[in-house]
């Protein structure tokens, strides 16, 4: 069936619309959007596991179809013309069938539009090394990638090589060349695909997700190698970032892991998304560059003072995670609430906040 002719497609245009960012659909629930961090149902009957094939099966084919049934697990774009694009999850739990689709904003964003601090256009700037993007599932990072990606393309002329599960910002060729990459039909997995991007004469890798040891491996060796290298963690600050490099290894080559990676670290970007007062969401971004003293940090196995380097370079462009969750409580962007959920250090931003007068049920437990 083609796309936009399909069932599913009332409840994807309904979910632009609104201007939510998530559909969930489960057995034994109705559909649910996600609008402004929140998830709501939307008027329809619950879901049985019927409805939830004839929703689906339609537009995931007989091959992602064959793997979902196989593994309970199956990730793929779809498109609905003159909608958007989307990027589909479906899984198994306990009462069936459950998937996901985020929508994929199919115009890519800049800097600006994106509220992003002018630190991040350096990133832009790097031409070798390791450069990590980190944070939750859903915290934007795909899109901050996109933006950078994007603005090297207009102002460069590189060899920039993606690799994604699935595929999500599509970018045209401008100055640069683009060649990106999908899982599953480009490639068998990342760390396969990054073996074989560094024979391609890139200039650019950028790796969509760095989740298992034969990955971070290659990316790695590509940066040590001299390539500029772009991947993804799911974590929520620079340090837990550097601590989830090294300990994939095992212990044995740690050592030289913490070596490599203080030769080959250029930057840390991590984020989270918050609910912003009124509506929608915004961004609180922690911003570490490479120094000879973070790298000696980091080769010395000193990751418990990064984020206290972090906040001695703020005239360097780095930023904290807790610092910038101050500022946009202060700017009264954010409420008291959402800045102390998603702070790291959450005694110390509890006292922040009893100083400043704010008044909270805040637990000082992390």
């Amino acid at each position: 069936m083609a796309p936009g002719s399909t069932k599913i497609d009332r409840f994807l245009k309904l979910m632009q619309d609104v201007g939510a960012s998530d559909l969930h659909l489960s057995v034994g629930r109705p559909p649910m959007f996600r609008q402004s961090g929140q998830l709501d149902p939307i008027r329809y009957r619950i879901l049985s596991n019927r409805d939830f094939v004839e929703l689906i099966k339609p537009i995931a084919g007989d091959e992602n179809w064959r793997s979902y049934k196989d593994s309970g697990d199956c990730d793929f774009a779809y498109s609905v013309p003159g909608v958007a694009r989307f990027r589909v999850n479906l899984f198994m739990q306990q009462r069936g069938y459950g998937g996901v689709f985020r929508i994929i904003p199919t115009k890519l964003m800049t800097f600006a539009q994106l509220g992003l601090p002018k630190a991040v256009e350096r990133l832009c700037q790097i031409e070798r090394g390791l450069v990590l993007v980190t944070g939750p599932t859903g915290s934007g990072k795909s899109t901050t990638l996109s933006a950078v990606v994007n603005r090297i393309n207009e102002e460069q002329r590189r060899h920039i090589i993606t690799i994604e599960d699935p595929i999500e910002f599509v970018h045209p060729n401008k100055r640069s060349v683009i060649s990106q990459r999908e899982i599953g039909q480009h490639a068998t997995d990342f760390a396969s695909a990054v073996q074989a991007a560094v024979r391609e004469d890139p200039d650019t890798i950028l790796v969509g997700e760095m989740r298992d040891l034969e990955t971070i491996r290659t990316a790695l060796d590509a940066a040590e190698a001299g390539f500029l290298v772009f991947g993804t963690l799911h974590t929520n600050n620079a340090a837990k970032a550097v601590d989830r490099i090294i300990n994939v290894f095992p212990q044995d080559e740690q050592d030289g892991v913490r070596g490599s990676l203080a030769e080959s670290l250029r930057a840390v970007l991590a984020q989270q998304l918050l609910r912003r007062q009124g509506g929608g969401r915004v961004a609180a971004l922690e911003i570490l560059f490479a120094t000879s003293g973070m790298a000696s940090m980091i080769r010395e196995g000193k990751t418990a003072q990064v984020t206290s380097a972090i906040q001695m370079g703020k005239a360097q462009g780095m930023q904290a995670m807790d610092d910038a969750l101050w500022l946009l409580l202060s700017d009264e962007i954010i409420d008291a609430e959402a800045c102390y959920e998603k702070a790291v250090d959450k005694a110390q931003m509890r006292d922040r906040l009893k100083k400043a007068g704010i008044e909270g049920n805040f637990d000082a437990d992390e």
